[in-house]
């Protein structure tokens, strides 16, 4: 392992993506599982996400996953990747993130989002629209306060005095929002790489002390796999990507299918185009090819910690690229800072 790399945090997000023929209890239950493992393969945090209608994504109330998450283990930080505030009351996300912390003490993570429902027939039933976003910088700056003090005139109970790490997925001017707030970044290479490593300069340039800590702190997103040939991890991305296609071009993220089925249908042009947009940005290959890539992607971005979200129809070979992850990178022997107690700038993030 390199010197780049052992400075470095590796957790999971998983979205409960369901394949075809799973039920979505069922997808639930993968996820609860797979905390478990994350966690003895020595991963840092595991983070669960928040969906609604999706026939694709089980994930649909993120602070109850979390909660099934963090019975099932005992020391993986457990939160999520992320809360979307704009379909929640701040008060009421203060009050579950003071539960989950009042049950599983120096535990939770509270990721927080600005994405809204993805059609109008969602965001109505929902009871929001596309200007809730708006309003984002006001909702996170009242669900901060909840956990400082009753200030306010309304308490959050049991979140008020508690200390529960608040991070910023950032999508947009969300890097710019984190540096203003005073709070870790969350960023993935949505727009290219070059826009990231761009997001994450202005992100510490510009980043003002708060109450989650006094140095800048990074997050990096992305998709990893490792197979025994870059071929082997390459294929296991195209259910993915087509589900990526699928989505943009008929209104619904659909289950994940084998990659035998996406290599023999013909797609429209406007699916290629998508598609293949869907395979770049990945980490892919062996553990060398991986150990390449990601010392490049830690070097360009200086992260303090990347969060893989890889997901992939074949559960088994999932699991099998963590845990080759968690071998490579040390995470299955322990690390002082990741195992360990909390040191340095890494203490914004917890």
């Amino acid at each position: 392992m390199t010197s780049a790399l052992s400075s470095v945090r590796f957790s999971v997000l998983d979205r409960s993506r369901v394949r075809r023929g799973q039920s979505h209890p069922a997808a639930l239950r993968e996820t609860v599982e797979f905390a478990r493992l994350a966690e003895e393969w020595g991963y840092h945090r595991f983070w669960v996400s928040e969906h609604h209608s999706v026939p694709g994504v089980a994930g649909s109330a993120p602070t109850v996953l979390a909660a099934a998450a963090a019975a099932a283990t005992s020391r993986i930080r457990i939160g999520t990747g992320g809360v979307m505030l704009p379909n929640h009351q701040p008060l009421v996300v203060a009050e579950q993130f003071g539960v989950l912390e009042s049950l599983y003490p120096g535990r939770i993570d509270m990721g927080l989002g600005r994405s809204v429902g993805f059609t109008d027939g969602v965001r109505r039933a929902l009871g929001h629209d596309k200007r809730d976003a708006e309003d984002f910088d006001a909702q996170l700056a009242e669900l901060l306060a909840y956990f400082a003090d009753g200030s306010r005139g309304v308490h959050a109970w049991p979140a008020e005095g508690l200390r529960v790490p608040a991070f910023l997925l950032a999508t947009g001017s969300g890097a710019a929002r984190a540096a203003r707030f005073g709070l870790p970044l969350v960023i993935a290479a949505v727009g290219g790489e070059d826009r990231m490593i761009e997001a994450i300069e202005r992100y510490r340039a510009d980043f003002r002390p708060g109450v989650a800590g006094a140095e800048p702190y990074v997050v990096v997103s992305g998709s990893i796999v490792i197979a025994d040939t870059a071929a082997q991890a390459h294929r296991l991305l195209l259910p993915e990507a087509w589900s990526a296609a699928y989505a943009r071009t008929r209104g619904e993220f659909p289950p994940l299918i084998p990659p035998s089925e996406i290599e023999t249908r013909t797609m429209t042009e406007r699916e290629r185009k998508i598609f293949d947009e869907g395979l770049r940005g990945h980490l892919f290959g062996t553990e060398d090819e991986v150990a390449e890539q990601l010392e490049r992607l830690v070097i360009g971005t200086g992260a303090d910690e990347i969060l893989v979200h890889t997901s992939t129809y074949d559960r088994a070979a999932r699991l099998a690229s963590h845990r080759r992850l968690a071998l490579l990178t040390g995470l299955v022997r322990g690390r002082a800072g990741v195992d360990g107690p909390d040191t340095g700038r890494a203490d914004a993030a917890a």
